[in-house]
């Protein structure tokens, strides 16, 4: 066991977590950027052992040949084309959802983007990277929740990045804010977004405390770990959990292929986390695949 940084604890046992079935076919999973990569693993585990899934993905034929190929395995798979960095994309699809399933139990927000390769730190596209690995996963999550069925100790799961954690942020003041367990806001963490977007345009991104490995993505990465929190609180005890998985170095296409674990490898990880039962189901929590065995850690 290892203090990591300030309120966060990271244990390394040697393990793989058990599957206990509490599910059935009528459970209903919504995975979010899923035609290939480590989104695509998630719901082809999830249809194998025996969920309903709802498959997204920003590009419609890429979405319905994924969806085809997982249909002839036998695997009960769906549909729609959603475009996490869109609001109306977002509102077209929970009006979809809500018309065909009604209810849902578990959200895997996977989608996201990054325009740079391993080792290139460009901010051309912070806005892009921003509006979808943060606003994408919060505007969808704000859709569903209504939709949310607590009584079966319903789950999000957000796919996130160790690129995001408190220790790779120099600003003493955002430190001191985000460290701020009672107070913190979504209006803050929007406030420190926003302020990212206004460096990156003056220039001054770079001489402000901000990550300094992918930095675009690591702080659209460090709101949705920290708007993760806020939503684990406010929610605690109702029936609904929140946790962010770091899949850590992944063989995907973000990587160019290079990582020291399969997409298929980081994809049983995360399932087994999502599927864990409601008596084992923590809240607020991150979870981080680390090069020799999985660790956890408090977000």
């Amino acid at each position: 066991m290892s203090v990591q940084e300030p309120d966060t604890i990271v244990v390394a046992p040697n393990f793989l977590i058990p599957i206990t079935r509490w599910w059935s076919k009528e459970t209903i999973a919504i995975v979010t950027g899923a035609n290939k990569g480590i989104g695509f693993g998630l719901v082809k585990r999830l249809g194998e052992l025996g969920l309903t899934v709802v498959l997204t993905a920003r590009d419609n034929g890429r979405g319905l040949e994924a969806v085809e190929s997982l249909k002839g395995q036998g695997l009960n798979v769906h549909f729609f084309r959603l475009d996490v960095s869109d609001s109306n994309s977002i509102q077209m699809f929970a009006s979809w959802f809500q018309l065909n399933f009604g209810v849902v139990d578990i959200l895997i927000n996977n989608a996201a983007v990054s325009f740079n390769d391993l080792h290139e730190n460009s901010v051309e596209k912070a806005e892009t990277v921003i509006k979808t690995n943060f606003y994408g996963p919060k505007l969808l999550t704000e859709a569903l929740l209504p939709l949310f069925r607590r009584s079966t100790a319903a789950r999000i799961l957000n796919i996130s990045s160790r690129l995001g954690l408190l220790s790779k942020l120099k600003n003493p003041k955002l430190r001191e804010m985000l460290l701020d367990e009672q107070s913190l806001s979504e209006k803050q963490i929007e406030e420190m977004v926003n302020l990212f977007l206004e460096n990156v345009k003056n220039g001054s991104w770079e001489t402000n405390g901000w990550p300094q490995v992918w930095t675009d993505y690591s702080v659209s990465k460090l709101a949705l770990n920290y708007y993760s929190k806020v939503l684990a609180k406010r929610y605690k005890g109702f029936g609904l959990s929140v946790n962010c998985f770091c899949p850590g170095f992944t063989q995907t296409s973000m990587t160019g292929g290079k990582g020291t674990h399969t997409a298929e490898d980081a994809a049983e990880l995360g399932v087994r986390l999502a599927l864990l039962p409601a008596e084992q189901l923590p809240t607020g929590k991150f979870y981080i695949v680390g090069s020799r065995s999985p660790v956890y850690s408090k977000l």
